[in-house]
């Protein structure tokens, strides 16, 4: 972009007092904007007792846009982190240090002690605490207390019992989270207005990037401290407001011209990242919400070339074919770093990282939604063709004995482990053995008989559909009030690592190495040369010469849970076109787990005709 700003943000950046607004579309200079007025605000160094905050979402980001500062005598500025921020302000009102505030270890081993002491039927506690987690910190940031809320993909009284716990314990040790930091600082602000008095003093203007990403507490809080002057600057993009699921709204965008009356706005709307063609498309998806600002972006980077798409015939021939066009682009001498394939769930990820590795292409996983592979989910599975293979196997079968359920009661399992054979033939010899629970394990004999006389993958689907393992997992999903196609999906994408594997150690080698290859993915902070794997929440901020966008198809885009959520799906799409620079390559399945897939409305907006393609035989 060079150093020459365009109109629009040259009115951004000689903005006055008061408050403004700065709708930042992708690739607009946004960064460049702020830091430019940063630098006139503190060149005219109207009062050197105050400072000028900027507030940003990431330590990352803080630091970064520091170091892109860089201006000497830079003391009349301070980034932070809406964390930080808060932070200082209550360990200059309480003497808060930072010893009192729980890491997100230390935070998850203290929800692990309490569930412990839980006398609840759970397949994956950590799986549990994480949800907990999350719905937890999604009530605190909307200001809402604990008989308010309901909890999604968490049973209601489990939810209010884990939270009067970990709320006890933090009360009884005096220590903080993260969530806590927040409410803190706006209920000290509601309270001690003379304390409100004096952080409101010593800013004498606050900039705020990526306003669209705040939650209902930031927002208060940044609000009471902007007053009553209110030179509040606010940069952001209601088009890529996408973590509802934290708190995060558009809405806090689209009516800060209602809250501030006298508010000067300015669109950004140069884009100089991608070509025209790729804002088209975007453009067109974008503007079928309502709830948003008009915007029409302008490209500098002309035309450039046409959007590719192509159909698959399911989820391992797309990675396959992902993997070969990535091959070709980099044979044309196009950076690995430049590349990237951005798809809607973490689960999805695992396809293109096998194709990837087969191939001998280097990758990163940018964000780590778990470990499928070790999922209690493949655990189950594998026990299940363990038991196949031979019946001797004790620990698989206490596994996988009442899933689905055989009504094997504890008292009898302990029972069984009280005789001298192996567990299975122990059971067949208890005294207290009824006749319909012999006549269950004897069903469930002759199910491993079966197993055992197929390849992983048909033996896979023998215990998914003929013993009613997936049943079982839409029941616990039922009593854990989360989704049961969730777990399903997992279930498939492991029965998918089963496919071409001839016997149990090969799939179980599979599985292994994928397993591996995850945990070096995850304990790896540092940046290895790779083709970039994101999800689309993973992928904003980012941009490269070459994205894919897999997996096109209504369930998977938009998301079958989020139909109620389609405006924040239409955006996380349009967030995920506009990372790319370049090429543009858009791809759909016509089956996905064995299952017929419709394509996404989401490519008849851009004015794709896909229909066709997809009842088109191959």
């Amino acid at each position: 972009m060079g150093k020459t700003l365009n109109d629009n943000q040259r009115i951004a950046v000689n903005h006055e007092d008061g408050p403004m607004l700065v709708l930042a579309g992708p690739g607009s200079g946004k960064t460049t904007v702020i830091l430019c007025r940063l630098r006139r605000l503190l060149s005219e160094n109207r009062d050197k007792h105050k400072k000028v905050l900027v507030v940003t979402f990431t330590k990352a980001a803080a630091t970064q846009m520091k170091e892109r500062f860089r201006e000497s005598g830079s003391d009349g500025v301070l980034f932070a982190t809406f964390h930080s921020l808060f932070f200082r302000i209550l360990r200059r009102t309480y003497g808060y240090s930072s010893e009192k505030i729980l890491g997100e270890d230390e935070k998850y081993k203290i929800l692990q002690n309490i569930l412990a002491e839980k006398d609840w039927s759970l397949n994956d506690p950590d799986e549990f605490i994480a949800q907990f987690i999350m719905q937890a910190s999604y009530m605190r940031n909307e200001l809402l207390t604990p008989m308010e809320f309901i909890p999604v993909g968490t049973e209601r009284e489990m939810f209010r019992q884990m939270y009067r716990a970990y709320d006890s314990y933090k009360e009884r040790h005096g220590k903080l989270d993260f969530d806590d930091m927040l409410l803190l600082c706006y209920e000290l602000f509601m309270e001690e207005q003379s304390t409100l008095a004096f952080w409101q003093e010593k800013f004498s203007y606050i900039m705020v990037d990526e306003f669209q990403d705040v939650n209902r507490v930031q927002y208060e809080c940044i609000r009471l401290l902007a007053a009553p002057k209110n030179n509040l600057f606010v940069v952001g993009d209601d088009d890529q407001s996408i973590y509802g699921f934290r708190g995060s709204c558009p809405d806090f965008l689209l009516e800060f011209e209602r809250q501030y009356p006298n508010c000067e706005s300015v669109i950004l709307d140069t884009n100089y990242r991608s070509t025209d063609r790729i804002l088209s498309l975007a453009g067109k998806v974008i503007e079928v919400n309502e709830n948003r600002f008009a915007k029409n972006l302008k490209g500098v980077n002309g035309q450039g070339e046409k959007v590719s798409f192509f159909l698959a015939e399911d989820t391992t021939a797309e990675a396959e074919k992902v993997a070969e066009k990535i091959s070709h682009l980099l044979e044309d001498g196009i950076d690995l770093n430049e590349i990237a394939v951005i798809y809607r769930t973490n689960l999805q990820g695992g396809a293109f990282a096998r194709a990837l590795y087969r191939r001998g292409i280097p990758y990163n996983i940018r964000d780590g939604g778990g470990n499928i592979y070790d999922h209690w989910i493949a655990k189950d599975i594998l026990a299940y063709l363990t038991l196949g293979e031979s019946q001797d196997g004790d620990s698989a079968l206490r596994r996988i004995i009442n899933k689905p359920k055989r009504y094997i009661s504890k008292d009898l399992l302990e029972e069984a482990q009280r005789m001298p054979y192996t567990l299975f033939r122990s059971f067949f010899v208890c005294p207290s053995l009824k006749k319909w629970q012999e006549e269950n394990l004897e069903r469930l004999r002759q199910d491993f008989e079966q197993i055992g006389k197929r390849k992983p993958y048909e033996g896979i689907n023998y215990i998914r559909r003929v013993i009613g393992y997936d049943e079982y997992l839409e029941e616990y999903a039922a009593f854990r009030k989360s989704s049961g196609k969730a777990f399903i999906e997992i279930a498939a994408e492991i029965t998918e690592i089963a496919k071409n594997t001839d016997n149990l150690q090969e799939f179980r080698k599979n599985l292994e190495e994928m397993s591996r290859q995850m945990q070096e993915q995850f304990g790896d902070k540092t940046t290895r040369r790779g083709i970039t794997l994101s999800t689309m929440h993973g992928a904003k901020g980012l941009e490269f010469y070459a994205v894919f966008l897999p997996s096109l198809t209504e369930g998977v885009v938009p998301h079958e849970r989020a139909l109620e959520e389609l405006e924040e799906e239409r955006r996380l799409f349009y967030v995920a076109i506009t990372r790319t620079k370049e090429k543009l390559c858009l791809s759909a399945t016509r089956n996905r787990y064995g299952k017929e897939m419709k394509p996404s409305r989401f490519l008849k907006e851009m004015g794709l005709d896909v229909d066709e393609i997809f009842t088109k035989k191959t």
